[in-house]
């Protein structure tokens, strides 16, 4: 295991379910099980003491669920990064864990090695997760309550550069894959990231996206 591996805590309520993802995470070299939880409550205590990089959080759950677990640890002053491990993609309870916070999530049938690359683009925070699927969740969601307006964008005055960077965040690039379609360096793109977030007043790339496509500023089809 190398010295600063990733370390992950495991939050479900299917032992069975915590155990196969041990035997994935403890395989890989740069990685290693912090502990596990079988539900939100536990998952709550058990970050303030073993403070893990990621939180691999399942949504249904007895006691508190994996949304109201992931809503009260976003709230900290130093969140870990949270990727919900679920079933079934187009469930309203992954993209409500999204909205509350979750920088990701994975599929429990997902192969090993991908699994694997889903925690660590959520431990590195700069590419997004299944961006197909969160937009359909993100329309759908927005059908449902509104049409959207493009000006109801939080911080809805991005320069024209910085809206293309959160149309290609929309689009699932990673700050390597924005910079070379705009002809950028990396670092100049991560400026543009981190001004989109400052301005919309998210966290992180997922809760620019899905602010994005709810206030109709991306549009599903794009």
């Amino acid at each position: 295991m190398a010295e600063n591996a990733i370390r992950v805590l495991l939050v479900d309520d299917e032992e069975l379910a915590r155990a196969g993802l041990r035997v994935i995470i403890e395989s890989q070299g740069d990685m290693t099980v912090a502990g596990e939880a079988a539900d939100g409550a536990q998952a709550i205590s058990m970050v303030s003491t073993l403070r893990p990089d990621v939180v691999m959080m399942d949504v249904r759950m007895p006691s508190i669920d994996g949304i109201q677990a992931t809503h009260t640890l976003m709230s900290r002053a130093d969140p870990p990064r949270i990727l919900v491990v679920t079933t079934f993609e187009n469930d309203d309870y992954v993209y409500d864990a999204l909205r509350a916070g979750a920088h990701g999530f994975v599929l429990k049938r997902t192969p090993p090695d991908q699994i694997m690359h889903a925690v660590r683009t959520v431990f590195r925070g700069d590419g997004l997760l299944y961006p197909d699927a969160i937009r359909r969740l993100a329309a759908r969601r927005r059908s449902e309550t509104s049409s959207g307006d493009p000006a109801l964008l939080p911080g809805s005055r991005l320069t024209d550069r910085e809206g293309e960077v959160l149309r290609m965040m929309a689009a699932g690039l990673s700050n390597v894959e924005i910079a070379g379609e705009l002809v950028l360096g990396v670092e100049t793109v991560k400026t543009h990231v981190g001004n989109v977030l400052t301005k919309l007043g998210v966290r992180d790339r997922t809760q620019a996206v899905i602010a994005a496509y709810e206030s109709g500023f991306v549009a599903p089809s794009e």
